[in-house]
C-alpha cells in the first residue's frame, strides 16, 4: 500500500528548522526522555545494528553506547546533515519504503515521527517496513504521542516541527498494523509524564515519580507516549 507523492511528509519544513530542531524541547527535558529511550533500546538489544526511523539528527542514535552499528534515515536533508556530523550513518529516504534487505536489522525504532505522516495508509505503511526489516528474534520500538495526553495539543501549538496538520495516531492502529505484518509479542505501555516546562531543579523528583504514575490504571492512560514494543 503506497500513498501518493502528496500524502508524504514534505521535507522542505524540517529542512527550514534543522538549526532549531534540537532546542525546541529543553535540553533537561530531552535529556532525560533520550535516556528513556536508550535504556529501552538497551533492554531489547544488548549490541547488534539499530535502524532508527525518522532519525532527525540523529539524537537517539548518537546516544546509543559506540559497540552499536547506527543506521538512521529521514527525509530532511538538512537533518541528516546533522546526524553525520555525530557519525551515524543515514540515507534519505522516507518510512514507507526503507532501503534495507528483508532482515536486515537487530532493532528498529521510530520515535514521535508517526503523528507527522497524518494519512493512516502511509502509517500503516511506514510499521509494514519497520516490521520487514526487522530480524528473527529481534525487536521494534514504536514510541509515538498519546492522543489521550490533553497536553499535547497546547505544545504541538508552539514546537516549530509541528505545522497544525499532523494526526495523533491510535494505539490500537499500531498494535494492529504491526500484527498484520507479523510481528509478535506486542506489549503496549503508557511512557513519560515529564512536560517540557519542568524546571532542571525539579527533574530528579519527577524522574522518580514517573515510573509509579505509569503502573497506575487509569493515570497511565494520560502518559504523554503509547510505547509500543513488538518482537519478530
Amino acid at each position: 500500500m503506497k500513498c501518493s507523492p502528496a500524502m508524504k511528509p514534505q521535507p522542505a519544513h524540517f529542512d527550514d528548522i534543522a538549526d532549531d530542531y534540537d532546542e525546541s524541547i529543553p535540553a533537561h527535558v530531552m535529556e532525560h526522555l533520550t535516556e528513556r529511550r536508550v535504556a529501552l533500546a538497551k533492554s531489547l538489544a544488548p549490541e547488534g545494528r539499530v535502524l532508527d526511523v525518522g532519525c532527525g539528527t540523529g539524537r537517539f542514535l548518537g546516544a546509543l553506547p559506540a559497540h552499536y552499528e547506527r543506521v538512521g534515515i529521514d527525509v530532511s536533508a538538512e537533518m541528516l546533515d546533522r546526524a553525520r556530523e555525530k557519525g551515524i550513518e543515514v540515507f534519505e529516504a522516507s518510512g514507507d519504503a526503507l532501503p534495507f534487505d528483508d532482515a536486515s536489522f537487530d532493532l528498529v525504532t521510530t520515535f514521535a515521527v508517526l503523528h507527522h505522516l497524518i494519512d493512516p495508509e502511509l502509517v500503516v505503511a511506514t510499521l509494514r517496513e519497520i516490521s520487514r526489516v526487522v530480524r528473527p528474534g529481534g525487536a521494534a520500538i514504536v514510541w509515538d504521542h498519546n492522543p489521550l495526553n490533553p497536553y499535547w495539543r497546547i505544545l504541538m501549538a508552539r514546537l516549530p516541527q509541528d505545522q497544525g496538520d499532523e494526526r495523533l495516531v491510535p494505539a490500537r492502529l499500531i498494535l494492529s498494523a504491526l500484527r498484520d505484518a507479523g510481528l509478535q509479542t506486542l506489549t503496549l505501555r503508557r511512557m513519560t509524564f515529564t512536560p517540557d516546562f519542568a524546571p532542571p531543579r525539579a527533574l530528579p523528583a519527577i524522574a522518580r515519580l514517573e515510573p509509579m504514575l505509569e503502573r497506575i490504571p487509569g493515570i497511565n492512560l494520560l502518559a504523554a507516549h503509547n510505547v509500543i514494543v513488538a518482537r519478530a
